[in-house]
């Protein structure tokens, strides 16, 4: 009688987990798009929650996630960074925002959006009635690629299932993409972001808005009005107050 190989087992249960959430993922997409072939109500999604429970003894954690993400050696940006950036807020937060990835400020502290971009994110954040402690921030690729330039696919392909089980960690009702790069691999779409912008997508069950990076603001200033434009949808869904201009100058 042969015995069972416990690593074929355990990469057995691991591919059942991620089928059903992506199971459920599709199903809360369905449900906030109104579709209505079956029912998506709340008590059906938690009968199918119910389903994985002995495969899934407990709810993955940030604390987690974190330390699956390790030394990360997963591609060759590991070679120049000083610190892997994972994303810092609140776990519960209602509202994330996922970036690009670090750069020089961001790469020296470990932490996310904390150079000239990070700032006016921060005004950003404040302008919408929030604060830095309120929301969660990360982005789509946890180390800094050298000179700050684009990640390139492979990178991104590495790092995107870190950030998904971030928010899959957290469950916010609404994520806010920052950029191309950060819009594109969420919304698993090559559209611009000039396109993208300006309404509400899903991705996972959740209610994404992508607007332009910070780091393209400073460039590009006159796009400011277009960021608080997708501000405002973003405090209505929240029904968050929504003030006539924001609250601190950009």
């Amino acid at each position: 009688m042969k015995t069972k190989d416990p690593s074929a087992a355990k990469a057995n249960t691991k591919e059942v987990i991620q089928v059903i959430g992506e199971l459920q993922d599709a199903l809360r997409e369905l449900e906030l798009s109104g579709w209505s072939g079956f029912d998506c109500s709340p008590p059906h999604l938690q009968i199918l929650d119910a389903w994985g429970t002995s495969f899934r003894p407990k709810a993955e954690t940030l604390e987690d996630i974190r330390g699956d993400l390790g030394d990360c050696r997963r591609c060759k940006l590991e070679t120049g960074r000083k610190h892997i950036v994972f994303g810092e807020g609140d776990p519960g937060a209602r509202l994330v925002f996922v970036g690009e990835g670090p750069g020089f400020e961001e790469d020296r502290q470990g932490r996310p959006f904390v150079g000239a971009a990070g700032k006016l994110l921060t005004r950003i954040i404040s302008a919408i009635g929030l604060d830095r402690e309120n929301v969660y921030i990360c982005n789509i690729i946890k180390c800094r690629p050298p000179d700050n330039r684009n990640p390139d696919a492979k990178e991104i392909e590495s790092c995107a299932p870190f950030v998904k089980r971030q928010l899959r960690a957290i469950a916010p009702e609404f994520v806010c993409t920052l950029g191309t790069f950060a819009s594109q691999t969420l919304l698993e779409t090559n559209k611009p972001i000039s396109r993208l912008r300006g309404r509400f997508h899903q991705a996972m069950g959740i209610q994404v808005i992508p607007t332009y990076h910070p780091a393209y603001l400073l460039r590009n200033p006159e796009k400011k009005r277009d960021v608080w434009e997708d501000m405002k949808l973003l405090m209505q869904a929240m029904e968050l107050p929504i003030p006539d201009k924001p609250n601190h100058r950009s």
